[in-house]
C-alpha cells in the first residue's frame, strides 16, 4: 500500500501537471471504485485544481470551488500520468481523469478492486475521511507520546493504525522499527520514556530518508514503480537475507496477507517471534531464540 513517502512523491508528481488545470472528464469504468454519489462525478467537470493534499493515505485534489476528489489506493492502486487522453476498461484500468493537459490514470492489480474514490463538498466533509492519526512530523513529543500509548497495543499495530498515526504502513513501520531497535510486539504502555522518544526520532528519520530516496528516484518524472518492497530496505521483504547492521538473518511473522519482518539480534534480544496459527501447530517445538534455530538446522 502507498504510504506516506510514496503519497508524498505522487503529490509532488501531480502539482506541476494539473495544478491550476482544467479538469474537463471522470471516466469511471471500475463498478466499486465510486463510493460516493452526492456531488456526482459530473459536478467536478469544467472545474479548476487548486489544491492538493495528502490525507492520511488519501490524495485529495481540490477543485474550485471547495470540491474534492479524495483517491485511496489501497494495496494495488497505482496513479499514472499520461499526456494522451486513456480510457479505462474496468479490469485493470478503473478510472481517468482527463484534464486540458493530459490524464491521470487508476489502476490496481489483481482481482480484489479495494482502491476507492470519493467525491465530496467542503472542508468538512473532506475532514470526515481522515481517520485523525496524528502528523508524525509535526506532532510535539507530548502529543506522540500521549498517541502512543493512549491504547495498549503491540508497536506493529500502533505504527500501522491511521486513527493512531497518519500515513504510515506495513512496509515503512518494518523499517522505523528496525532502526529504533524495538521489537514490533513490544506492549505500547510499557514502553521507557527513552524508548518512546527513540521510537518518534525513527518515524520522523525513516519517512523523511524515504522521500527524499524516492524524490530522487522520479527525477522529476512521473513515479511509475511505487512498491512496498524497495532495494535499500533494510528488513521489510528481506526474509531470510543478512541484517545490513549486524548480519543475522532477517526473520518474519505472517498473519492475513501481511507479514511483519525484523532482525532478532537487534530488535528483540535474539528472541524469535511466532505467529498464533504457527504457535499454535508447533506448540513446543518453536524455536525460541536464534541458537535454538542455528541448533535445529543442524
Amino acid at each position: 500500500m502507498p504510504e506516506l513517502p510514496d503519497i508524498t512523491v505522487y503529490i509532488e508528481a501531480l502539482e506541476p501537471r494539473i495544478l491550476g488545470r482544467t479538469l474537463q472528464k471522470i471516466q469511471i469504468a471500475g463498478p466499486f471504485l465510486l463510493r460516493t454519489a452526492d456531488p456526482p462525478p459530473e459536478a467536478a467537470f469544467g472545474r479548476k485544481v487548486v489544491e492538493l493534499r495528502r490525507v492520511g493515505k488519501r490524495i485529495a485534489i481540490g477543485l474550485d470551488p471547495d470540491l474534492w476528489i479524495v483517491l485511496h489506493l489501497m494495496i494495488a492502486g497505482r496513479l499514472h500520468w499520461s499526456t494522451q487522453r486513456k480510457t479505462p476498461d474496468g479490469r485493470r484500468v478503473l478510472a481517468a481523469f482527463d484534464f486540458d493537459c493530459g490524464s491521470i490514470t487508476l489502476t490496481e492489480a489483481g482481482s480484489r478492486k479495494r482502491a476507492s474514490l470519493h467525491i465530496v463538498q467542503g472542508e468538512d466533509a473532506l475532514a470526515a475521511l481522515d481517520p485523525g492519526g496524528i502528523d508524525v512530523f509535526h506532532a510535539p513529543p507530548q502529543d506522540f507520546a500521549s498517541a502512543l500509548t493512549r491504547e495498549n497495543h503491540t508497536l506493529k499495530r500502533a505504527l500501522t493504525d491511521p486513527r493512531t498515526f497518519s500515513g504510515i504502513g506495513n512496509a515503512y513501520s518494518d523499517e522505523i522499527l528496525f532502526r529504533a531497535r524495538l521489537s514490533p510486539v513490544q506492549l505500547t504502555q510499557k514502553m521507557t520514556p527513552g524508548e518512546i522518544e527513540r521510537l518518534r526520532e525513527a518515524v520522523q528519520e525513516t519517512l523523511s530518508d524515504w522521500t527524499q530516496r524516492l524524490r530522487a528516484e522520479s527525477r522529476g518524472k512521473f513515479p511509475e514503480k511505487v512498491t512496498a518492497f524497495r532495494e535499500g530496505m533494510a528488513v521489510h521483504g528481506r526474509y531470510g537475507e543478512p541484517c545490513p547492521r549486524c548480519g543475522t538473518e532477517v526473520q518474519r511473522i505472517r498473519y492475513a496477507s501481511n507479514e511483519t519482518n525484523y532482525c532478532a539480534r537487534c530488535q528483540t534480544g535474539g528472541k524469535l517471534l511466532a505467529d498464533r496459527a504457527l504457535s499454535r501447530l508447533l506448540r513446543r517445538d518453536w524455536p525460541r531464540t536464534l541458537e535454538e534455530l542455528e541448533e535445529r538446522r543442524k
